[in-house]
């Protein structure tokens, strides 16, 4: 991490302790380098904070969903702790880690995830019965971009937590059960 940190990183970064009670590892990995700390944290809160059809618990669970597939522990503890919050339902948060397909969704839910989810393992795949589905399901077109989009991101977050050994944060353990 880059220290002293930018006054303006710094200030991110205490927004952060206020809000969430902790700053994210991630953050703290990416501090090496101002540059790739604000590309991350601008596409992350595009992706996950941004204006778009889905939900904020449904890119959650796009997270979830595709960290499992990846196996990903930080992705997986941290973002499985978001679901549980933002859902209300700590069963939940917990099923999508662990097998999504054992989860209580609604179709619509697993239409999007296993859409997300088959980018992830066998992107060749994708196929226009595969958008057309998720229309079926009530995605519109940039629904379907945004979903992509957010197993893309996770996707890439996922081979950078394991590249490095990004452990989370142990607040992420008990939060919202």
């Amino acid at each position: 991490m880059v220290d002293p940190l930018p006054e303006g990183i710094q200030k991110y970064f205490d927004i952060c302790q206020d809000k969430l009670g902790l700053v994210p590892n991630v953050l703290k990995a990416y501090a090496f380098d101002i540059d790739k700390l604000n590309s991350f944290t601008g596409m992350y809160n595009d992706l996950l904070l941004g204006d778009s059809g889905l939900s904020k618990l449904e890119r959650e669970m796009i997270a979830v969903a595709v960290s499992a597939e990846n196996r990903c522990w930080y992705c997986l503890v941290a973002h499985g702790a978001a679901v549980r919050e933002l859902s209300g339902d700590p069963a939940l948060g917990e099923a999508i880690v662990m097998n999504y397909r054992a989860a209580d969704l609604d179709a619509r839910q697993r239409e999007m995830l296993d859409f997300a989810v088959k980018l992830t393992v066998a992107p060749s795949t994708i196929e226009e019965s595969d958008r057309q589905n998720l229309r079926d399901a009530g995605f519109s077109d940039r629904d379907i971009f945004d979903i992509g989009a957010v197993a893309a991101f996770f996707n890439m977050t996922n081979r950078v937590a394991s590249a490095t050994d990004m452990q989370p944060n142990p607040e992420y353990h008990s939060a919202s059960r």
